[in-house]
């Protein structure tokens, strides 16, 4: 993190904050009027801990951790996904950090970022742990809230972590992990990327960082993690739970109260200089984190249908979750309808898909927006499928789950061509 945080202050805007600042509300305030920018927030009242945010908070930011550009990012998240890289080189806790200590959370800047907040969250830690079965490694982001200086609950949902949970709990065992907070945007990443639960995503990281990707070996747990500015180790317990919420989701509205698994803390690692990185919920850092990797999904499954397509973006107005943009070379009638309906399929939570043609930027809002507004008849261009499973973020989904979802073919038609020629663009 620390490299390409010196490599936006040279590329980018870098907002350095001096004046003293409150983890209570008073830190997400400078996150939210700046919701575009890297901060760095030099003088936290309650830590000695610097505070950092806004370093993957735009495309062009996680293009640089990528080493592409912003249309190249889906083919770089899906050519990292087909080639996870074994990663050799494994460093000790002594050679990385300055400080190990009994685990004390209060010590660290975890911020209250709304007032209706369930209280301080992580919001940037990977959790890593292992398969209790096959000993394959998992990491994966998730929020987690402070119910103790050495305890925390973390939302999990059904997938690879949440296996690993429940095969312990099974066993009537605890099951080993470590917090990585303070990491490089192209292994945060990799970590909500959506890959078999027998792959590595520490591995698919590897491939983001040219093979050259090092791991630290915990101290007190069977488990190696990034290089990260703050480590902390410890273990979920089974069948203990805690009221897991209120906090803001990917919808800018509060999700529900849960009951989750309790997190058990026993160590704990950093540097005198290390830095802990805030995620703001709601904001752009959070949206794209979660939503980039599942454009290679609908890429992948509306390759199948048309393979011409383009490009695909989640964009940022949408939640970078909710509403889907695509480009494709059009080469038969229909085949936006087709798009439409694959990409709906490939991402149950999607709720409306535009399809355009190949002279639009999917990257840019107004550009999607001159397309509907030429290209669209809407009593043959619009599709509407009333009744169908959407999204647990969305507000407007029903009790059980359904919302309606509408796609909208904003491609030209193909006996009309010359009609809807954009004179400047073939100036």
């Amino acid at each position: 993190m620390r490299e390409f945080l010196k490599t936006l202050e040279k590329d980018y805007d870098t907002i350095k904050i001096e004046e003293e600042v409150s983890v209570n509300l008073e830190a997400a305030e400078f996150m939210k009027k700046n919701p575009k920018d890297t901060i760095v927030m030099e003088n936290i009242r309650e830590s000695d801990i610097k505070v950092v945010s806004g370093l993957c908070n735009t495309r062009e930011k996680i293009a640089r951790a990528l080493n592409t550009d912003v249309p190249g990012i889906t083919q770089r998240i899906m050519e990292a996904i087909s080639n996870p890289l074994p990663i050799g080189e494994c460093k000790s806790v002594q050679d990385t950090f300055t400080v190990s200590e009994a685990a004390d959370i209060s010590k660290l800047p975890i911020l209250t970022y709304y007032p209706r907040d369930g209280g301080p969250y992580i919001t940037s830690g990977v959790i890593i742990a292992k398969d209790p079965e096959t000993g394959v490694r998992n990491a994966s982001i998730h929020r987690m809230l402070v119910l103790g200086k050495d305890k925390l609950t973390a939302r999990i949902v059904p997938r690879h972590l949440y296996t690993y949970h429940q095969r312990a709990e099974a066993l009537d065992q605890p099951l080993e992990l470590a917090i990585a907070i303070g990491l490089h945007p192209a292994t945060l990443l990799a970590t909500t990327t959506s890959v078999p639960i027998n792959v590595d995503e520490l591995e698919v990281a590897n491939n983001f960082h040219q093979g050259k990707m090092n791991l630290v070996k915990c101290e007190t747990v069977d488990i190696e993690v990034p290089e990260c500015e703050i480590l902390l180790e410890g273990r979920m317990m089974p069948h203990e739970r805690a009221e897991e919420g209120p906090f803001v989701d990917l919808t800018d509205t509060y999700d529900v109260v849960r009951m989750e698994p309790v997190i058990e803390l026993d160590r704990m690692h950093y540097r005198h200089d290390s830095m802990y990185h805030a995620i703001m919920p709601a904001g752009f850092e959070h949206k794209l984190l979660q939503g980039l990797p599942q454009e290679p999904r609908i890429f992948s499954s509306v390759q199948n249908t048309v393979p011409t397509v383009k490009n695909v973006a989640l964009t940022e107005g949408g939640c970078c979750w909710l509403h889907a943009a695509v480009s494709i070379q059009k080469q038969t009638q229909g085949d936006g309808k087709n798009v439409i309906m694959a990409a709906l399929a490939a991402h149950p939570s999607l709720k409306h898909c535009v399809v355009v043609d190949e002279d639009v930027d999917i990257f840019d809002a107004e550009d999607v927006e001159y397309a509907i507004a030429t290209r669209v008849k809407g009593d043959e261009d619009i599709i509407i499928v009333p009744g169908a499973r959407g999204s647990s973020l969305d507000p407007c989904a029903k009790s059980d789950g359904t919302t309606t979802k509408v796609g909208v073919d904003a491609t030209k038609p193909l006996d009309k061509l010359e009609k809807f020629e954009r004179v400047s663009f073939s100036n």
